[in-house]
C-alpha cells in the first residue's frame, strides 16, 4: 500500500487535498501532519525562511519518513526553499512542493497565466518557481483568507473569483489558484471567467500518482 505524508501549514489545506485523493487516488494511504503555526510565524516574524524555519521543515519530513511514507507532499505554497532542501535530503522518495505539478501543467499550456493567492507571501515565493520568461500576472485575493478563517466560505470564493475576472480582463488565458485552500473556488472562477482553472490539489495528486502508482 502506497503511503503519502501530507504536511500542512494551514488547517484549511487539509480537507481539499484529502478530497482530491479520495476522488482521484483512493487506494493511497494518507497521513496528515499539521503545524498551523508555520504560516503564522512566517507572516509575523518578517524574517523570511531562516535557519529555524528550515530546521522545522526537516524535522517534519524526518518524522514522515520514519513512519514509512513513500512520498511527501507539502501543502503550503510559501515555503519553497525549505521543501527543496527536504527533497535534497530524501532523494529516495518523491518530495513535492505544493505548486510544482500545477506550475508544470500551467506552463505546458503555453498561455498567459493568471496566478491568484490568498496568502501574500506566496506572491513572493511562488513566481520564481516558474521558468524564466513565463507570461505571468499576479493577483492577491485580499481578505479571502480572513473570510475563510471566519467561516465565510462564500465570501472567500467570491473574492477569489473577482480576482480571476480581473486577470481575464488583463488578458490572462488560464487561471492558477496558488493555495490548496483556494481549490473550493475553482468552479466559481470557471463560471465567472470561462477560462480553464488549475488547482494545486488536483495537479499534485496526479503527479504523485504518476510517480508512485
Amino acid at each position: 500500500m502506497t503511503r503519502i505524508a501530507l504536511i500542512h501549514a494551514l488547517a484549511h489545506s487539509v480537507a481539499p487535498i484529502n478530497a482530491a485523493f479520495a476522488q482521484d487516488w483512493p487506494e493511497a494511504t494518507r497521513m496528515n501532519l499539521l503545524d498551523d503555526s508555520l504560516s503564522a510565524d512566517l507572516a509575523r516574524a518578517g524574517q523570511g525562511l531562516d535557519a529555524a524555519m528550515h530546521a522545522r521543515f526537516e524535522a517534519l519530513a524526518a518524522y514522515a519518513v520514519g513512519t514509512g511514507a513513500h512520498g511527501i507532499l507539502f501543502t503550503c505554497s510559501a515555503f519553497g526553499p525549505c521543501i527543496e532542501r527536504v527533497a535534497a535530503r530524501h532523494p529516495q522518495i518523491p518530495v513535492l512542493k505544493p505548486n510544482e505539478a500545477m506550475v508544470e501543467e500551467a506552463v505546458a499550456t503555453g498561455q498567459r497565466i493568471g496566478l491568484i493567492a490568498s496568502f501574500a507571501p506566496t506572491l513572493q515565493s511562488m513566481p520564481p518557481e516558474f521558468p524564466a520568461g513565463t507570461p505571468l500576472q499576479l493577483a492577491l485575493a485580499e481578505g479571502a483568507m480572513a473570510a475563510l478563517n471566519a467561516g465565510n466560505g462564500d465570501l472567500h470564493d467570491s473574492l477569489v473569483a473577482a480576482q480571476a475576472q480581473r486577470l481575464q480582463r488583463e488578458g490572462c488565458e488560464v487561471i492558477a489558484l496558488a493555495q490548496f485552500s483556494m481549490a473550493r473556488a475553482r468552479s466559481l472562477c470557471e463560471a465567472a471567467t470561462g477560462l480553464p482553472v488549475l488547482t494545486t490539489v488536483d495537479s499534485a495528486v496526479a503527479a504523485l500518482k504518476r510517480r508512485l502508482a
